[in-house]
């Protein structure tokens, strides 16, 4: 018999704000784009307004719409780790196998954690919900696009063109006021927006595979991005550009067609939302809030703000902690002595960057060879490549939507920043900063890493009980002997009577795997 329970399939991508069709009027410059396949998708859905990553790079948010937990809380905040979270962090796929979901995943697992073996039934490539032994079974299937990544705005233009086939080109940009109108960044906002053309056609893809399947009806689609486009003041900037994304969820039948949810919401609500949706129950040590039930129906997030955080992106060492409400976005730099552009050895190479530091070492020149005020740039772009920045931002993001003007220090706004500084602050005390320690001593916290306990076995009337003794360490296991070039592991949930040699296992995130128990012959 049918399962009756949802399908859930997430479609994502790197690097872009809301430039979808359907964002206009929403999101400046986003009718630009040509999004058919999205566009449709929000019309046939709900499209959130306003949703920002918890962090403005991909790794730490990934982390967060995975767990569901806030980054510096559990450790995985700065770019490029390998975190060992509390005991009681999960990744969202185990919860769904768990609850006889098949489970999937497209290769990309970025989430600054180890993936324990069972939380997946099929990961890499050729990962897709038809490799399912049951067709009736239900699945959580995650697809990651790379075509917007940030790295394949500076292609050669044979290779450009040679993975853009399906884009539709792009003859006119706007640039935006924070970037240099120059031939360079024009470059790059062309082939931003056609990226976007060409990733929505892969998104279409998947979409009809999905209404050729017959499962449309009863799959939750989700569209998202792990944060805001690859380019100076947008990834890796604690702003609006950095943290601003799109996010449409579609459910025939229970999601109201063309709906609109306006209020700030966070991708990191997509862990304990997408248990709601498919009647399991969200763990209590979540930091995310369910925005819509198993009725479909939106539900209003118990805060009116999102909180997101900065931290060390590569050897780049730098702290920020920011706070959203429907109008205003406040910002805390914990070291405005460092400039926003400090150097970071990889997108230093990219064009869009080494602009930004030509021209301001144009300006430079102007000052120190001709004693000229700077002319290069505007006052808002050379805010980007500055030699500091203030230590608290204030912009009024529906009037200003480029946050080009810092309202601190205005005695008009002086209870905004109060009530949203206050704010940032009872919820880092809540859910807790580890961003606050420096690097080495946390560090020193997780090292060395231990190992998981050996899982212990009992038998009683043929059925197999196994328990690990390591705290938040789960099990798995396998028919394919130690030997076996690759092994697949299944999640073990309850006792169950082998019905040939099998091999256990215990994992928890952050600890290396134990060793493999063999079930003995005399247990079976």
């Amino acid at each position: 018999m049918p399962n009756s329970r949802p399908n859930v399939l997430w479609i994502s991508t790197h690097d872009i704000n809301p430039h979808l069709g359907c964002y206009t009027g929403v999101w400046p410059g986003a009718g630009q784009a040509t999004t058919p396949n999205l566009d449709a998708l929000a019309a046939d859905g709900i499209r959130f307004d306003r949703a920002f990553a918890a962090a403005p790079v991909c790794g730490p948010s990934r982390s967060a719409i995975v767990t569901g937990c806030f980054p510096p809380a559990i450790g995985t905040m700065h770019m490029r780790t390998r975190a060992t979270p509390p005991a009681d962090v999960r990744l969202l796929p185990q919860y769904f196998r768990a609850a006889g979901y098949w489970t999937g995943n497209s290769a990309f697992t970025d989430f600054q954690l180890d993936v324990p073996d069972p939380v997946y039934d099929a990961l890499g490539d050729h990962a897709h919900w038809r490799l399912r032994e049951d067709p009736d079974q239900p699945f959580f299937m995650a697809f990651h696009g790379l075509i917007t990544h940030e790295s394949q705005l500076y292609l050669t233009d044979e290779e450009f063109a040679r993975r853009t086939p399906d884009a539709t080109r792009v003859e006119q940009v706007d640039v935006p006021p924070y970037h240099p109108d120059t031939e360079v960044f024009r470059t790059a906002w062309k082939r931003y927006l056609e990226l976007v053309s060409q990733m929505d056609h892969w998104v279409g893809t998947i979409l009809r595979q999905l209404d050729e399947d017959g499962l449309a009806d009863n799959t939750i689609v989700v569209f998202w991005s792990d944060h805001g486009l690859g380019m100076p003041r947008g990834k890796r900037w604690a702003s609006e550009l950095g943290l601003r994304e799109p996010l449409i969820v579609r459910w025939p039948g229970r999601v109201a067609r063309g709906s609109v949810y306006d209020d700030p919401v966070a991708l990191l609500d997509l862990a304990p939302t997408m248990l709601s949706m498919c009647g399991l129950d969200a763990p209590g040590h979540l930091h995310g809030d369910v925005l819509l039930g198993p009725d479909g129906v939106p539900r209003k997030r118990r805060d009116d703000y999102v909180v997101s955080a900065r931290d060390r992106m590569g050897e780049q060492e730098d702290t920020s902690r920011t706070i959203r409400d429907r109008r205003f976005r406040y910002t805390r730099h914990l070291h405005p002595d460092r400039s926003p552009m400090g150097h970071c050895e990889y997108p230093d190479h990219l064009a869009t960057w080494a602009e930004m530091r030509r021209l301001h070492a144009q300006e430079a020149h102007q000052q120190l060879a001709f004693g000229q005020p700077p002319s290069v740039l505007t006052e808002l772009q050379r805010s980007i490549v500055a030699a500091s920045k203030p230590a608290e931002e204030l912009f009024d993001v529906e009037a200003d939507p480029h946050e080009e003007h810092n309202l601190i220090g205005r005695p008009e706004y002086d209870d905004v920043r109060e009530r949203l500084s206050d704010a940032l602050d009872a919820w880092l005390a809540k859910v807790g900063d580890l961003g606050q320690l420096p690097e080495r001593e946390l560090l020193a916290t997780w090292h060395p890493r231990p190992h998981c306990t050996e899982p212990v076995i009992e038998t009683a009337d043929g059925l197999v009980t196994i328990t690990c003794p390591t705290d938040g360490a789960i099990v798995g296991w396998t028919t394919d002997p130690p030997s076996a070039d690759s092994r697949r592991w299944r999640l073990y949930t309850k006792p169950f009577t082998p019905a040939e040699p099998i091999w256990v296992k215990g994992w928890r995130i952050g600890f290396g795997a134990s060793a493999d128990v063999p079930i003995p012959t005399s247990t079976r």
